[in-house]
């Protein structure tokens, strides 16, 4: 058998350059804007187009790597990621770079959940897999990290068209690697089929739901194509949840919501989604156009923030997770997102002073999505057979990118009927804020049920 670290390593790359294209691509926003002549309501779909593909094709991802393949879905997703990345760096036009930053998402939507898959198959001891999976996921919050600080420096020394260019070399080593070194696929199912049509019906109802919230503003303006779009949305969601229900093999088996730990992390990763990308977006905003900074100064001042991350993984993260379980470890990382979106807040009203605005945004980037996505990822698949794991993660995934593209299409909505002289008001930071304490509050009734559950076994044994 291959070296299993070996294996970790290739499969945390994987989930690094999905991770690192999300971030990336928040401090060439400006340099987009001016090339192409488009407002910051229109330069926004690059992001919820790619999450929402993500997210919408994650479960198929998962299915996909438990029923065909572990490493035949990892290949195939990086292949996609490698040629969709080369295509939006060579665009020429907007819609072509939003067509292919799309598909993006999609092989993302492939390679999250297979690599996950295959890192919680490679690892089968409880302690063994847990610190692998925290690995593996730090490598996640790690990408989203280093974005932000490489996007401002490519894009201001290079172009925007090298942010996505980048990926190709990368991808290219990354697939010649998991050839080589991932195990060979030993498929759980193989006559099972892969319900497709319900994962059309997710990212339909999705984007019509996404499209509906972003143009509530312009309701008295386009008002049959608002409310159609909202209704459609309704009728596409309703229809997804009866074939659920009702198919032989469905995309997903209901009966996983089940598991408390399963249901509660989803709600804590929707938030979490919401939370980051919002985030991501608005810290460049802040940096470039508020605070007047260039892409590559604010690029340059966000490093260390990366560097930050990848020592808090290495180091700290393993020793607080031998003294937590996931639930308070996913708390000890919402303190910090919570903490960094008040000072944030607070910078907006004493002038956006230096040091309170990276102080916040070393709370969330460097500190908070560390703990928060390594606690989720091992809290999620913490209760399920070995053979839901591919299922369970990308649940947990799917939960995290509609949250991102549902939570950053509100927010952009709030500012658009409550504009701001800034380009980031306290509105947009206030919702955040909600986010964090919307996760908390879950989190925090997970472990008060969970401790009653308990209580009520030791009555019933003695």
């Amino acid at each position: 058998m291959k070296s299993k670290n070996l294996i970790l390593a290739v499969a945390s790359a994987g989930t690094f350059v999905e991770a690192l294209d999300i971030a990336i691509v928040n401090l060439s926003i400006p340099s987009i804007q001016a090339q192409f002549a488009i407002g910051t309501e229109t330069v926004q779909w690059l992001q919820t187009l790619y999450v929402l593909f993500f997210g919408g094709f994650l479960i198929i991802g998962g299915k996909l790597s438990d029923q065909i393949g572990r490493k035949r879905v990892f290949l195939l997703g990086s292949l996609i990621f490698m040629l969709t990345s080369l295509g939006a760096g060579l665009s020429q036009g907007f819609e072509t770079l939003a067509v292919f930053r799309a598909f993006q998402g999609l092989g993302a939507a492939f390679i999250m959940p297979s690599a996950m898959s295959i890192v919680t198959n490679t690892f089968t001891e409880d302690q063994e897999r847990n610190h692998a999976v925290g690995i593996f996921s730090s490598f996640a919050a790690i990408g989203s990290g280093s974005g932000l600080s490489l996007g401002g420096i490519i894009s201001t020394y290079l172009s925007w068209h090298w942010v996505f260019l980048i990926n190709v070399p990368v991808l290219a080593i990354t697939l010649i690697a998991a050839y080589h070194y991932l195990p060979k696929d030993q498929p759980s199912v193989k006559s099972e089929k892969t319900d497709v049509l319900s994962g059309l019906l997710l990212v339909s109802g999705l984007l019509s739901l996404t499209y509906g919230t972003h143009e509530l503003v312009h309701v008295r303006d386009q008002p049959w194509l608002v409310i159609s779009s909202l209704v459609l949305a309704v009728v596409l969601l309703w229809a997804l949840f009866y074939r659920l229900k009702s198919v032989s093999q469905p995309l997903i088996d209901l009966n996983l919501l089940k598991h408390r730990s399963l249901k509660v992390s989803n709600i804590s990763f929707t938030a979490l989604g919401a939370f980051f990308i919002g985030f991501l977006f608005l810290i460049s905003l802040m940096l470039q156009k508020d605070m007047k900074l260039s892409a590559a100064s604010a690029g340059l001042l966000l490093v260390p923030f990366s560097v930050m991350s990848a020592l808090v993984a290495k180091f700290v993260l393993p020793i607080i997770s031998k003294r937590l379980n996931s639930a308070q470890m996913a708390i000890f990382g919402w303190s910090f997102m919570l903490t960094g979106a008040l000072l944030l807040l607070i910078s907006v009203y004493n002038g956006h002073p230096l040091v309170l605005v990276l102080v916040g945004a070393a709370c969330i980037s460097g500190i908070g999505m560390t703990f928060c996505f390594t606690a989720l990822s091992v809290m999620g698949v913490s209760d399920v057979r070995a053979s839901d794991y591919g299922v369970a993660a990308s649940a947990g995934s799917t939960s995290y990118f509609l949250g991102a593209g549902i939570g950053l299409s509100f927010m952009t909505l709030m500012s658009r009927v409550f504009p701001s002289d800034w380009a980031v008001g306290n509105l947009s930071l206030m919702i955040l804020i909600g986010y964090s304490l919307l996760a908390l509050a879950g989190l925090f009734y997970f472990i008060i049920k969970n401790l009653k559950t308990r209580k009520r076994d030791v009555v019933f044994e003695s």
